[in-house]
């Protein structure tokens, strides 16, 4: 196992830079992702880790060894690409073996190396078959034993699981990370879905525009972003501009022209982001901190009266969308408790928004 430290890395291609000044460190047997949108550098940072790109600036060190200009075959790192990118005319052992010849390991040692790996990914009924014959699902395990079987130090997964239908991914993110306990191995995962940074990592790095905008727990990211951004990528939430009107001890009072009305915020950490004074503040409160009821909460603040436009069912959750005025439509949601339980589309519902679930937060940077 390795850790791994980024320090102040940029990277450029031409006039365009991929990613700029990011510093981060990657702890021994930690499950680390990178989260982002398409184009915010969150491969290429991967691909700086593995040795295909050299950072224009910054250094890349394992274990506090300078690997910065260090090739990928000397780098001691496991690759599994969105692709697999195995050899279809090879058989699952043949693939799986591959970088063990390369390293000229025994065949006696090759062979129980293999047969090792693949009783860990489930495969060792497969073992002559040709990768062509093989699921999606299976292919994503042969690829997962090709990296692990060279015993890397670190294991770098680049949206290994974009291509697999809904259930796959659910039973491969189960199993990835079933794998890396195992194995305790320094894992480096790259995605563009929420729930597999979720439920998957130890920690979590948002990219934006090449920019770390915010790193740490599942936990943390969720449930305090940093700004309107992380708010938004990291899962749903109801966003709206505010300004401040007045700081008390217990509470923060904002004006918000959308709603019309003095918003209450609990005075605390996990309430109030850090902001500047000439930043943009909006709130962010998640869909299942709204309490939607058909009674008047005169006895409450933050309370609004709205109309229910659409109701979803998803199955475990349904999500009521409330209209409060011509400017703003709200969402919430609760668990599924039974038809009776439904809002219908058309009534009019009284809609709180609880102090302590409030997070004010200023809008990203460009």
């Amino acid at each position: 196992m390795s850790t791994v430290n980024l320090s102040t890395i940029t990277k450029q291609f031409g006039n365009v830079t991929a990613v700029r000044d990011l510093d981060l460190l990657i702890e021994e047997g930690e499950f680390f992702t990178f989260l982002g949108p398409s184009g915010c550098g969150k491969t290429t940072t991967l691909r700086m880790i593995a040795g295909f790109y050299y950072p224009t600036h910054g250094k890349v060190k394992f274990n506090n060894k300078d690997m910065t200009t260090v090739p990928p075959e000397k780098r001691n790192t496991g690759m599994v690409f969105q692709n697999y990118a195995l050899f279809p005319h090879m058989t699952v052992f043949e693939n799986v073996a591959f970088g063990l010849r390369v390293r000229k390991i025994s065949k006696a040692e090759t062979r129980k190396r293999v047969e090792d790996v693949l009783k860990k990914v489930r495969l060792e009924s497969y073992i002559q078959r040709q990768v062509s014959q093989l699921s999606g699902g299976q292919q994503q395990r042969v690829a997962l034993a090709r990296a692990l079987v060279i015993e890397p130090d670190i294991l770098l997964l680049d949206e290994p699981l974009s291509n697999l239908d809904a259930r796959l991914r659910d039973e491969m993110r189960t199993e990835i990370l079933r794998l890396q306990r195992e194995y305790g191995i320094t894992t480096i995962y790259v995605t563009h879905d929420q729930v597999e940074a979720l439920t998957m990592s130890d920690r979590i790095a948002v990219f934006k525009d090449g920019k770390c905008q915010q790193m740490g727990t599942p936990t943390d990211i969720y449930n305090e972003p940093v700004n309107d951004f992380v708010a938004e990528f990291i899962g749903e939430t109801n966003l709206s501009p505010v300004t401040l009107d007045k700081k008390q001890e217990e509470v923060f009072v904002f004006n918000s022209d959308s709603l019309k009305s003095p918003i209450r915020v609990r005075n605390s950490k996990q309430n109030i982001a850090t902001y500047h004074e000439d930043d943009e503040l909006m709130i962010s409160i998640r869909p299942e901190a709204i309490q939607v009821s058909d009674e008047e909460l005169t006895e409450l603040h933050n309370v609004w009266t709205g109309e229910v436009s659409l109701v979803q069912f998803t199955g475990a959750s349904v999500h009521t969308f409330i209209k409060i005025n011509e400017e703003i439509t709200l969402r919430a949601t609760g668990l599924n408790q039974g038809p009776s339980t439904y809002f219908a589309e058309g009534a009019t519902v009284s809609v709180h928004m609880p102090e302590d679930q409030i997070r004010v937060i200023p809008r990203a940077r460009e």
